[in-house]
């Protein structure tokens, strides 16, 4: 029998807690909740949820700052719940390593449909990854542990789970044009919103870390109009 996914709902209104207690426990999803941040990392203490339900605004702590808190050692799938009018919050989590967010107020059917993806997308890229070693350019890429390393330096980084999954999506399909629906149904397990951003923020920041400039890309093109293409070769070490 396969044991229900764990979902930790952090979120400092009360009413918002017991609605999403009752309604994910409808769904066969192990709920546990926490009202701030010190009760939030009790919990972490204690068991590491399949994935977390992180509100922006609350007392303390903001989301922000729990979710880099998170980052530093898990890669657990993070969905942020924002203010539905405030574009900013959704780009700064996503940047500092948030996997999706949702906007307040939304219908619990679609928090569920986002909830599925992740975790349908993480277990997918869990199952997918095999033990080896991917090389492009100038970096070596460690599927088990995640970790990229600069060859020329010998740096390494730890990605989030966001971005190892947008960096597999290119390397497993060199030369290929992955267009923005693409690109998030292969992150996100879902198609893009309009007027989403979120694709933009996640591609900004893989550029940087392989220090791809716009101008002169060595990896990652953009195709007006069309998508975008990972252009190094790729090699892969058992």
């Amino acid at each position: 029998m396969v044991a229900n996914k764990r979902v930790l709902v952090v979120d400092d209104d009360q009413e918002i807690r017991e609605l999403l207690d009752e309604y994910l426990t409808k769904h066969n999803y192990d709920v546990t909740l926490a009202a701030e941040g010190e009760e939030m990392k009790q919990k972490l203490n204690e068991s590491y949820p399949d994935l977390i339900l992180l509100d922006v605004m609350m007392p303390g702590d903001d989301g922000f700052t729990l979710c880099q808190h998170i980052r530093k050692s898990s890669n657990v799938p993070i969905i942020m719940l924002t203010a539905v009018s405030d574009e900013m919050d959704q780009i700064i989590g996503l940047e500092i390593g948030a996997d999706d967010y949702i906007a307040k107020p939304f219908s619990p059917r679609q928090l569920i449909a986002r909830i599925k993806a992740l975790l349908r997308r993480t277990q997918h890229s869990n199952e997918s990854t095999q033990a080896q070693v991917i090389r492009f350019g100038n970096w070596r890429l460690d599927t088990m542990t995640q970790k990229l390393t600069d060859v020329n330096c010998g740096a390494t980084y730890e990605l989030t789970g966001s971005d190892f999954n947008l960096l597999m999506l290119f390397l497993k399909r060199p030369n290929e044009i992955l267009d923005r629906d693409t690109i998030s149904t292969g992150t996100r397990g879902r198609e893009m919103l309009p007027h989403e951003r979120g694709i933009d923020v996640q591609l900004s920041r893989l550029r940087q870390r392989l220090g791809d400039k716009g101008s002169h890309p060595k990896f990652i093109k953009t195709i007006r109009g069309t998508g975008y293409i990972f252009i190094a070769e790729v090699m892969y070490e058992a």
